[in-house]
């Protein structure tokens, strides 16, 4: 049997999941998330062990099913990923700040001017663009056979 990898990202997302599950008045239940996910989005259903791999950490969402599953939890996409008033994500390897451009200081700068509502909203574009791109890779490499998960 191969074994699971998962990452901290998505089992705090899991976490985030359950408790959200459990606030709404849902078990923590794959087949009982599925069937409510599925009465509210559009496009192609997911199955109870596509919902099954968000509940245990094994996958996340992708941006249009993370909207529906909010919708659903009532808890905006940003909670739901992030976690409330979370303000930095992990990083895989440490930012090189002497690496920046004078653009990318300057974007930063402007960042920090944001009101919190606004810097709320860049986080969560740029987190759906990261996953976006986590996506793309997924599937551009070969020899990964994830199923209907997502």
């Amino acid at each position: 049997m191969k074994k699971i990898q998962r990452n901290p990202a998505t089992e705090a997302f899991a976490a985030r999941l359950r408790l959200a599950m459990k606030q709404a008045g849902l078990k923590a239940s794959a087949t009982q998330l599925a069937d409510a996910f599925n009465l509210r989005y559009w496009g192609e259903g997911i199955t109870a062990h596509a919902a099954r791999n968000w509940i245990t950490g094994v996958s996340i969402p992708k941006p249009d099913k993370l909207k529906t599953l909010s919708e659903l939890l009532q808890i905006s996409p940003h909670d739901l990923f992030f976690g409330p008033e979370t303000s930095n994500l992990p990083l895989n390897e440490p930012v090189q700040f002497q690496n920046f451009c004078m653009g990318d200081t300057q974007m930063l700068r402007q960042f920090l001017r944001l009101n919190p509502e606004h810097q709320r909203m860049i986080r969560h574009w740029v987190f759906l663009a990261y996953l976006y791109q986590e996506d793309q890779q997924k599937k551009s490499s070969p020899g990964q056979d994830q199923g209907k998960s997502a």
